[in-house]
């Protein structure tokens, strides 16, 4: 009796959990909203797509989420790998970018491209992720004050350019992706 119990228990908990197959099916439905998350942190295609794959790996591999916190897991995973593969150095790195010409086509990517590499993640993460400056501060080793600093200047920086093509940036900061979608 207690093996059937348990044997509904566990199917329950499946369905309750997203699986290697569902966050493979959640890479492959949005790759190109996960890879422009990747290219926006590491402003390098060949960066972005080893981003891209540490996302999935870490993923797959990772701790069980529920299915409604696949999406967002993702995203992290992304920006985890993104952190580890930049940390040394982050907060300092003298950004020599070489901004590639698909993102000449988008004013808004190339602007965020341009950024430097700290104030990169810290806009991306907090402005277009909806990340609070706490989690900022958390995942990238440093000062809420520091996270809030280096949000102010990006936003000055995005603001100086030609806010009818940069800024659509203004209502993501007030309306962040929300982490609740589901697979």
């Amino acid at each position: 009796m207690n093996l059937l119990c348990k044997s509904q228990t566990d199917t329950r908990k499946a369905d309750e959990y997203a699986m290697s197959e569902d966050f493979c099916r959640l890479f492959k439905e949005d790759a190109e909203g996960l890879y422009l998350l990747s290219y926006m942190l590491m402003a390098d295609h060949e960066k972005a797509e080893r981003c891209f794959v540490g996302g999935l790996e870490g993923s797959v591999n990772g701790n069980s989420v529920y299915k409604q916190w696949a999406r967002s897991w993702a995203r992290r995973q992304i920006i985890q790998c993104a952190i580890r593969t930049i940390a040394p150095g982050l907060q300092h790195a003298d950004d020599e970018l070489n901004v590639e010409a698909e993102s000449e086509g988008n004013p808004a990517l190339a602007a965020i491209l341009h950024l430097a590499a700290f104030e990169r993640f810290v806009f991306v993460m907090s402005t277009l992720e909806g990340y609070s400056d706490q989690e900022c501060s958390i995942l990238l080793g440093c000062s809420r004050g520091e996270v809030i600093t280096a949000r102010t200047q990006a936003l000055r920086h995005l603001s100086k350019l030609d806010a009818g093509h940069v800024l659509p940036f203004a209502d993501a900061a007030l309306h962040p992706v929300t982490k609740t979608q589901t697979l």
